[in-house]
């Protein structure tokens, strides 16, 4: 097996997007007790092709043996690596109404190594996160930048708030943020990542919409054949 990783120069989206899947695919193999698992086993778990999952994996080495299949934990060990998965992330988060402090809230990202350090808003007062992180002025975070490590800002402000805070954030030569301001924001020289709940949910309803339009179809069909 190929313990050095490697990365092919340019990786597609797609396949970027498919790595927490495996992640997650290889764990629950693992909570199964399956120790080994074929590109099949994985393509049927995520509904994609074996030839896929290989394809995938072969953009980062040769991880499996012909005949023998993956090794379960030393697979998803190395997308970990991949991933990132293996380092710890200080993080911070701008503004603290629902979404920021329910992020803050979430006990499980600082177990998967994202660890929220402090929050920040305009209006700290008697907001409700919890009791050991610290929510702070907003007027205080580039003093706070200056002395502290902040791997991810993330962004929970509204629309009309973002762009400036993202030029704050810019200004300080900070290099990842997770956007969930209803608004695109963009830098050729960071990386950013935007949530928009809206479109996920109207993929949803597409797709829900989609599904009624074929058993409607498929209805229709029937009927013709009884007639």
């Amino acid at each position: 097996m190929m313990e050095q990783i490697r990365r092919k120069d340019k990786i597609s989206q797609a396949v970027i997007k498919r790595l927490p899947r495996y992640y997650y695919c290889l764990l629950e193999f693992l909570d199964s007790g399956i120790t080994r698992v074929s590109s099949t086993a994985i393509s049927k778990r995520l509904n994609i092709t074996a030839s896929q999952v290989r394809q995938d994996f072969s953009n980062f080495g040769e991880f499996g043996q012909q005949g023998y299949g993956y090794d379960a934990e030393y697979l998803k060990d190395q997308i970990c690596k991949i991933i990132g998965l293996d380092k710890k992330y200080s993080m911070v988060i701008i503004g603290a109404g629902k979404i920021g402090t329910s992020l803050a809230n979430y006990k499980a990202f600082e177990k998967q190594g994202f660890v929220v350090e402090a929050v920040f808003d305009k209006e700290p007062y008697n907001k409700q996160v919890r009791d050991n992180i610290p929510v702070l002025e907003m007027s205080k975070f580039q003093e706070y930048i200056s002395k502290h490590n902040v791997d991810i800002v993330v962004v929970t402000v509204p629309k009309e708030q973002a762009v400036k805070v993202f030029e704050l954030i810019k200004a300080l030569s900070l290099k990842a943020v997770w956007n969930f301001a209803p608004v695109y924001l963009h830098d050729d020289n960071m990386v950013v990542e935007n949530i928009d709940m809206s479109e996920s949910l109207y993929m949803l309803a597409y797709k829900l919409n989609d599904l009624n339009y074929n058993l409607h179809e498929q209805g229709e069909k029937g009927n013709e054949e009884v007639i």
